[in-house]
């Protein structure tokens, strides 16, 4: 596989990462548990100092963490460091609200005067992080924020593309004072991750990543008999009602599919539209597409970005062609993107019926699939004909029915007028092939500690 920071936009290779050796990795681990038989019985106030520290560092050199992202994985400026104050926030987030949602519940039981029974949610040991490249610090600070502060330690496995990153951030939590080993970057290959799963230290895994990606390492974990968190693709709805008001929808729709080069797994990369008003939103939409501009991710004027490498640009080009090949309209939008660089022309598909193998694809890139509706229960049904279950949204004047439709819309999660909110006080996480388990809040806490029942019972209590 191999470690190299390569250029997206440029094509630069700017440094090449040797893969750990499997010394290496045990090594790391050993660490990693010595470090938690300390750091489990630290105390939350200590603990929330080294979050907090983590999220000041990041706002004090955004700029330098921001520029790393936009060379490595061609991400705009803009959107860098937008990624850089959303990591901040959630370290924030944990420093501030960890000992709250992790504090002892007492349970109501049917005969208190028998004794008391409190669960206590304690840390399990040594986790695997395995994220990928297209949010390189945001889907780190989601996994270790929250384990770091339950007490937890952490081994990181990053995208093969985004070493520097990955280095970076091992920095920055050593810098804001965590203990040597609680937090290592690891330069794994994929075939030492059962090695990693297998060590008796090693207590679960969390996964961001491909569909086949997610279905092995749910094999090695299970196999293991470790627990596992998977968060994978989608192919989320953006859902307009007759009675939406398009002028602002369409502006949400532009900026839902193509931020982040439409490399996002809750982008908006299935429109459906209610008849009714089908021909007026294809119409503003593409000309919204149109005003966007590819080029130069550093330039503040550049606002769509390159993929994250010429192979992604391929491989989204090739579903294009496929989706063609089997029925499907291929409306290129806008001007010409740069005939170098990892560029995908912004392209709208249409006419893609259930026969079609795009109907069922995850468009990583800057394709939108547009489907007409007949009225709001057929939209509805159209957003649960997906074999994924990530996010989506819903637009209309009524909220209220917005939010009702959206009880009956399969996904982890449903935003009423906007096409994704990415929060750090907020939960994230899918049904179906988008995975399972949840990030974030006291969901995303609780994933991977021991939930501890002490029951103190009077020894004359009756049986």
């Amino acid at each position: 596989m191999g470690y190299a920071s390569r250029n997206p936009y440029t094509g630069e290779l700017y440094e090449t990462f040797q893969e750990a050796t499997d010394a290496e990795v045990r090594s790391a681990i050993d660490n990693a548990h010595a470090a938690f038989l300390e750091w489990r019985n630290s105390s939350f106030s200590g603990r929330s100092q080294i979050m907090q520290q983590a999220a000041n560092l990041l706002r004090r050199d955004s700029e330098h963490f921001a520029k790393v992202l936009t060379l490595e994985m061609g991400k705009l400026l803009s959107e860098a460091k937008a990624e850089v104050e959303l990591s901040a926030q959630i370290f924030e987030y944990y420093a501030r609200e960890a000992e709250t949602l992790l504090a002892p519940e007492t349970l109501k039981v049917a005969k208190p005067e028998e004794g008391e029974s409190i669960v206590y949610h304690e840390p399990l040991g040594v986790l695997l992080a395995i994220e990928p490249w297209n949010f390189p610090y945001y889907q780190i600070a989601r996994i270790i924020a929250p384990q770091l502060s339950a007490g937890n330690t952490l081994l990181l496995k990053h995208a093969s593309n985004v070493p520097q990153a990955a280095a970076l951030f091992e920095q920055l939590m050593k810098d804001a004072g965590l203990p040597a080993g609680a937090f290592k970057n690891l330069y794994a290959s994929r075939a030492q991750i059962e090695l990693i799963l297998n060590h008796k230290h090693v207590q679960g895994v969390a996964l961001t990543g491909s569909e086949a990606a997610g279905a092995i390492v749910a094999q090695q974990a299970a196999k293991a008999l470790k627990k596992s968190t998977l968060e994978l693709g989608g192919a989320d709805a953006f859902i307009v009602l007759a009675d939406a008001d398009l002028a602002p929808t369409v502006k949400w729709a532009v900026f839902g599919r193509h931020w982040n080069g439409g490399q996002v797994c809750v982008s908006s990369k299935r429109m459906i539209i209610v008849e009714k008003v089908y021909d007026d939103f294809l119409t503003l939409y593409k000309e919204g597409v149109a005003g966007l501009r590819a080029g130069d991710p550093m330039l503040a004027t550049t606002t769509l970005a390159p993929l994250s490498s010429q192979a992604a640009a391929d491989e989204v080009k090739e579903k294009i062609r496929l989706a063609v090949q089997h029925g499907a309209t291929a409306l290129q939008v806008g001007p010409q993107v740069p005939a170098n660089g990892a560029f995908v022309q912004p392209t709208i598909l249409t006419g893609i019926t259930p026969d079609n193998p795009a109907y069922e694809m995850e468009f990583f890139g800057p394709v939108s699939m547009l489907f007409r509706a007949k009225d709001d229960q057929d939209a509805v049904r159209i957003a649960n004909d997906s074999p994924f279950g990530l996010g989506g949204s819903i637009f209309t004047r009524d909220a209220a029915k917005g939010a009702s439709l959206a009880r009956q819309v399969s996904t982890g999660m449903v935003y009423i007028n906007h096409p994704t909110r990415v929060k750090a006080d907020l939960p994230f996480g899918g049904v179906r092939r988008s995975g399972y388990g949840r990030e974030l809040i006291g969901l995303g806490i609780k994933e991977f500690v021991n939930h501890k029942l002490i029951s103190v019972v009077d020894i004359n209590a009756e049986f």
